[in-house]
């Protein structure tokens, strides 16, 4: 003992190690690490790798007494030998130093200097970017995964300041990614334990938008989040996904398109693309879970579902493409009753208004568009089957808010067929039962069904161009036109009979008889042969007929819309093939119109203040299309070989097979069903 005292007096007699560290402090701190001495230092150390856990254990011990003296010079120059000796001898046996390095960082973090926090987040990110050749089986990263999600939450009294320990705590959770992510032995940073602590750290600091500057924690946590997304496997994603969930939902962040909106573009734009549907169905469980929320945390999710559909990758919804429809459609039947009893929960607590609930079910349905556009057509064609079978029949399933229903899915069918032209893929059941609804009294279902009919058409997107009727079309319109007769023309004659039945509904307006008019120029651009052309002929002639006719109890508005109908569509057909006799005697009828009964234009007709006559309307045969006299315009071309189809005046027949009646309160009258509804048209109630 006496002897072992003699030689920790004696600086000559201590171990050589213990010298050469001792030598490499100056005197004056601030004169820095004796460089000279450091070389000798780590010479030392790689000719005796032996002694490298004794070097780093004196190292720490020099530091720990410095750092009680608070002779904080010399402990940042304990700190940078150490960093030396690291990125010196790491390919030989760096984990002898690892132990006492990593002990000698949480003495640091747990001072109360942010100095001292900022200087061992630096070497512990230094220590990170080392790639080990050898592994280590004992270390453990807890206590840097607490501390520096702690710090990233520090609320220090300056800015600045706290700015620097949030940056820092940010690029040590950075670190102890990159040092535990790849490597099997350590600690797995993807279990929910460590997630929960690291991800709303990462959060609340994403939040900080005031802070444009590269050093802000903004910045850096972006940064470090796309970096975490991008490492995580297939097993992971859940675990990552759960606490931003958690996090949103406890600081109410889901309202409006804000920062819900940008954490969920972050994250799908930085996962692997073929984990991406995982996000989508933790979100669809969310908003399920959440569905006695309030209507403006159920928007905001719906919101993020729609902005995360946009971005994922085509096709990648998943195995389970239905049950994502299914969901929205559950959370827009829901939305409807909340709206209807005005409360969100069952108990009766909680008011909800119909501006909000209206506001979600917008949200709802475009959220659908969003997630059909990303669907391969034959999959579209399957999801607008799967809205039809949600949509309740009139007399079949009476539920509350049935009307309502039928507007909201109807408006989802709108979504999926705008995106593309899917009546090829569609079986022939399903027009049907979608023209049924032509013939409903309710107004705004007649107009989304009309809509839904052109975009089903309207293969060659010509429908942005004839959105109006109107008289002066440009014999320039670039409409793109192929004579062929497709799968449709199976359909055609079930079409005209609707188009006819619904242009007598007693309560059109002005936007029913102009989507008349876009289902009609579509259907003609699409299907612009001989055939076709003489059928639409007919059909306007018996139109224009059922306005001449006393039978028909149509209004003085319903008669001079048809009229203008007729001579909007005429004009148009006219210059799209056929002779140009046929567009003479078409524009003798509308130059008469012009002058003697503009009230049968649709320039007059169609306007917020249309002008029409007092009393009964009287048409005289110089302002109408005459039958013959178009026969005559069409004789000697193409179309005369079915010119002797006029002597057969169009009247609506039923072309299904079986049908039946079916009353409801929504309807004026009967309306006919196909027996082949059945067979498509779910319980709208099982979800």
């Amino acid at each position: 003992m006496p002897t072992l005292g003699l030689c920790g007096c004696c600086w000559a007699l201590r171990p050589r190690y213990k010298r050469l560290v001792d030598n490499i402090f100056p005197e004056d701190p601030e004169e820095g690490l004796v460089k000279a001495n450091m070389e000798k230092l780590t010479f030392f150390a790689l000719s005796a790798p032996e002694k490298l856990d004794r070097i780093a254990a004196y190292l720490s011990e020099r530091l720990t007494r410095e750092l009680n003296r608070h002779r904080y010079g010399y402990v940042c120059i304990a700190m940078e030998a150490m960093e030396q000796l690291l990125l010196a001898c790491h390919c030989q046996s760096i984990n002898l130093l690892v132990e006492s390095f990593l002990s000698t960082l949480r003495l640091l973090l747990e001072a109360d200097k942010p100095h001292l926090h900022i200087l061992a987040t630096n070497s512990f990110v230094k220590f990170a970017n080392i790639e080990e050749d050898t592994p280590s089986y004992h270390r453990s990263y807890d206590f840097f995964v607490s501390r520096f999600s702690e710090m990233c939450h520090s609320d220090h009294e300056d800015l600045d300041t706290r700015n620097k320990i949030r940056v820092s705590g940010i690029r040590g959770l950075q670190g102890v990614v990159r040092k535990t992510v790849d490597d099997e032995l350590q600690v797995n940073i993807w279990e929910p334990r460590h997630m929960e602590q690291i991800v709303p750290a990462l959060l609340v600091n994403l939040q900080q938008h005031s802070q444009n500057d590269s050093g802000s924690p903004a910045e850096q946590t972006e940064v470090c989040f796309r970096e975490l997304l991008c490492r995580a496997a297939y097993g992971h994603i859940n675990n990552a996904i759960k606490p931003v969930l958690m996090h949103l939902d406890s600081h109410s962040l889901w309202q409006g398109r804000g920062f819900a909106v940008q954490c969920f573009q972050i994250i799908m734009y930085s996962i692997q693309s073929q984990h991406s549907h995982l996000v989508i169905q933790q979100l669809l469980g969310h908003l399920d879970a959440n569905s006695r929320s309030p209507a403006s945390v159920r928007a905001g999710i719906v919101e993020v579902l729609s902005e995360a559909a946009v971005i994922e990758a085509t096709g990648s919804v998943g195995p389970t493409v239905l049950e994502v429809f299914n969901t929205l459609l559950r959370q827009l039947r829901q939305s409807v009753d909340y709206q209807l009893t005005g409360y969100y929960d069952n108990a009766g607590k909680h008011k909800t208004s119909s501006i909000e609930e209206k506001k979600l079910q917008d949200a709802v349905i475009k959220t659908i568009g969003s997630f059909a556009n990303t669907l391969p057509i034959y999959q579209r064609s399957e999801v607008m089957l799967f809205i039809m079978g949600k949509i309740p029949v009139p007399g079949i399933y009476p539920a509350l808010g049935s009307r309502m229903i039928q507007v909201m899915l109807l408006k989802s069918l709108l979504q999926v067929s705008s995106l593309s032209n899917l009546l090829t893929a569609l079986p022939s059941s399903f027009l049907e039962p979608l023209l049924s609804f032509t013939l409903m009294e309710d107004p705004e279902i007649r107009l989304l069904v009309l809509s839904i009919l052109t975009s089903l058409i309207d293969r060659r997107h010509n429908a942005s161009r004839l959105t109006t009727a109107r008289l002066l079309f440009s014999l320039y319109l670039k409409f793109k036109i192929k004579h062929d007769v497709f799968v449709f023309m199976q359909h055609a004659q079930r079409l005209y009979r609707h188009v006819y039945l619904a242009s007598r509904e007693e309560n059109s307006g002005r936007s029913h008889y102009q989507a008349l008019f876009t289902l009609l120029a579509v259907l003609s651009v699409e299907l612009a042969n001989e055939e076709v052309v003489v059928d639409l002929i007919r059909l306007i002639l018996a139109l224009q007929e059922m306005t001449l006719s006393n039978q028909e109890c149509l209004s003085v508005f319903n008669r001079c819309g048809i009229h203008a109908l007729c001579a909007a569509f005429l004009n148009l057909l006219s210059q799209l093939g056929p002779p140009p006799t046929l567009h003479q005697h078409i524009t003798q009828v509308i130059e008469s119109r012009e002058k003697d009964a503009p009230h049968l234009l649709p320039e007059v007709v169609f306007c917020d203040k249309p002008r029409l006559p007092e009393g009964e309307l009287k048409v005289d045969e110089a302002l109408l299309f005459i039958q013959s006299k178009i026969c005559e315009a069409l004789a000697g071309s193409s179309y005369s070989t079915h010119c002797e189809r006029f002597n057969t005046p169009y009247t609506p027949q039923l072309t299904g097979t079986q049908t039946r009646v079916t009353s409801h309160p929504l309807f004026s009258r009967h309306v006919h069903f196909s027996r082949s509804v059945r067979g498509i048209w779910g319980d709208f109630r099982d979800g």
